[in-house]
């Protein structure tokens, strides 16, 4: 029988607070017993399991250092490897140390004009290039430059530094490596402009790294000296119509600036720009004659005899008639670059000396010959009556020969 209990209050009585009857309590049965036992367990591992959990996650972080306030975890102790040094593009002490050595060229020439009524006149035309000077004798200063920028010139001019201009002759032309040497008499040249000049230095472009430092100094359009900067782009470069192999650089050459300087980042010369192989097509590609290449052809123009353009009715004369050998003909019909003798006229100088229809004219006097244009612009130099010495490639059973003939000229007809 259920015990009933009874509590004794002080303010009980039965009309304030009447007995309850209680209901009896109903058994559990033994199934549901043992279920409260298996769900009580159940909530202890529960909540013993979670504990022990993040117990375990908390030693790991504190030993491990992976406690983090988001949701990221490191997966290894991977380091940025960095840097305190400052980097500088600063090339102005370069420069300032190297324009005394980099000259402006204007080239004053006389071309043949076709007018509008099919006659034919004399017009004067001016170019501008830039120089570099390489050397200097006991009586001269010696510029190398482009063979195009001296090209056909009547008068040449050189442009210092300081802004002294002084008339300059040609000692000396490659125009199968387009290069050239001119000559500045020093008696010509003003104290103080001497004093204010350098020679430059010329590095190794044969050890030149691709992405090292470029800059190129010129008169850039004829406005005189400026300065562009970049990287050496490519090294090794060979472009169809020109001989040798080029270095190619991002800095800006334009026209004006061929036969300046492209330097390295210690102001040493390592190529000589050359604006006519430029493509106005496409942008950041310019090339330069590396100077390792052009020293022994720059050598042998330094030690060129300087002279002077003869009047027209004075003027020597090969006594041949000759064709262009361009360098796709070259290639095409394996020949050498030059000129082609198509004619020996009989009872001139040519004929005398011995050359004979089929040979090919590639010097005169140590200049390269590589067309007509070329072979009559060095011919201004030399009087009738005056022997030269000319370079001819001699046709053999395996191809060519190379031979050299001593010509006396004669006189224009």
């Amino acid at each position: 029988m259920d015990n009933q209990y009874n509590y004794y209050r002080p303010d009980d009585n039965e009309q304030l607070h009447p007995k309850k009857e209680e209901k009896p309590k109903k058994k559990m049965p033994p199934f549901a017993k043992k279920a409260v036992v298996a769900a009580g367990l159940a909530v202890i591992f529960g909540v013993t399991g979670g504990l022990a959990f993040q117990g375990t996650n908390f030693l790991a972080g504190r030993v491990l250092g992976t406690n983090s306030q988001n949701s990221s975890r490191t997966v290894s102790n991977a380091q940025l490897t960095t840097s305190s040094s400052a980097v500088t593009s600063d090339v102005s002490d370069v420069v300032n140390n190297t324009l005394p050595s980099i000259v402006s060229i204007t080239n004053m020439s006389v071309e043949q004009v076709q007018n509008f009524f099919g006659g034919i006149s004399e017009q004067e035309s001016e170019s501008a290039g830039s120089g570099i000077i390489i050397s200097q004798n006991d009586t001269e200063l010696l510029i190398v430059t482009n063979e195009h920028v001296v090209s056909n010139s009547n008068t040449l001019t050189v442009t210092f530094n300081d802004n002294t201009s002084v008339e300059a002759q040609i000692k000396g032309t490659d125009s199968a490596r387009d290069l050239a040497v001119v000559a500045v008499p020093l008696e010509n040249i003003p104290d103080d402009t001497m004093n204010s000049i350098k020679i430059a230095t010329l590095g190794d472009s044969d050890s030149l790294n691709v992405g090292e430092p470029a800059i190129a100094i010129g008169n850039a359009l004829g406005y005189g000296q400026s300065v562009t900067s970049g990287i050496i782009s490519a090294t090794n470069r060979t472009l169809d119509g020109f001989d040798g192999e080029y270095i190619q650089t991002d800095a800006a050459i334009n026209p004006g600036n061929s036969g300046g300087a492209l330097l390295n980042i210690n102001g040493e010369v390592i190529g000589i720009n050359s604006a006519k192989i430029n493509d106005s097509s496409v942008e950041g590609m310019g090339f330069a004659i590396p100077i390792s290449d052009a020293s022994d052809v720059i050598q042998n123009l330094m030690n060129q005899e300087t002279r002077t353009r003869v009047d027209e009715q004075d003027r020597g004369m090969l006594g041949i008639t000759g064709v262009d050998v361009t360098a796709e003909s070259a290639q095409m019909y394996d020949m050498p670059q030059g000129v082609y003798v198509s004619e020996v006229v009989e009872g001139g100088g040519a004929e005398a000396a011995g050359l004979q229809r089929g040979y090919i004219i590639t010097g005169l006097e140590g200049s390269t010959i590589t067309d007509m244009e070329t072979l009559q612009d060095r011919l201004t130099y030399y009087r009738a009556g005056e022997e030269v010495t000319v370079t001819v490639q001699v046709p053999s059973g395996d191809g060519y020969e190379e031979q050299e003939f001593t010509v006396t000229l004669g006189a224009a007809s």
